[in-house]
C-alpha cells in the first residue's frame, strides 16, 4: 500500500476550501467565479489576464493552488519552532492570522495597491476567514503534534 504525503493531503484540501470560499463569496457579491479566478491571475500574469477566457482561469486556479502551496510549505516547514505546549487550534489560529497579515499588509497592497487595515472591517472580516478557518485549522488539526495537549 502507498503512503500518504500528509503536505499533499493538507494542499488539496485547505486549497480547495479556499477556493470554493472565494468561488462562494464572489457569486454571493454579484460576480461570477471566472472573475474572480482572471483577479487572481492577474497578480502574477498582469492586468491582461483578466480577458483570457477560459486560459484565465486556469491560470488562476494555477496560482492560487502555487500560492497554497507555498502556505502549506512554511506551515510544515515551521511546526517543529511552534510551541510543543500550544494546542493545535492555538497554533493553526495564529498561523493564519499571520497568512491573513502576509496577504493583506504586503502582498496585495504591493501587487494592486490594496489598503491595509482595510477601509472596510467587513471586507476585512470576509477575508481574514479562510485564512484561520480554511487554512490554519486544517493545518494546525491535520499536523498537530503528539506530545502537544
Amino acid at each position: 500500500m502507498a503512503r500518504r504525503n500528509p503536505a499533499l493531503d493538507a494542499w488539496l484540501l485547505c486549497g480547495t476550501l479556499d477556493i470554493a470560499y472565494a468561488a462562494a463569496v464572489s457569486v454571493a457579491q454579484g460576480g461570477t467565479v471566472s472573475s474572480m479566478l482572471h483577479a487572481v491571475a492577474s497578480g502574477p500574469f498582469g492586468d491582461g489576464a483578466r480577458t483570457w477566457g477560459f486560459g484565465g482561469d486556469v491560470a488562476g486556479l494555477a496560482t492560487h493552488f502555487a500560492i497554497m502551496g507555498v502556505m502549506i510549505w512554511a506551515f510544515v516547514a515551521t511546526r517543529g519552532r511552534w510551541p510543543v505546549a500550544w494546542p493545535w487550534w492555538l497554533v493553526g489560529t495564529i498561523y493564519g492570522l499571520i497568512l491573513y497579515l502576509v496577504m493583506n499588509a504586503f502582498v496585495l497592497p504591493l501587487r494592486f495597491g490594496s489598503p491595509f487595515p482595510p477601509t472596510d472591517m467587513i471586507k476585512g472580516a470576509i477575508a481574514l476567514f479562510p485564512h484561520i478557518f480554511f487554512v490554519g485549522l486544517p493545518l494546525g488539526w491535520m499536523f498537530k503534534r503528539k506530545d502537544a495537549r
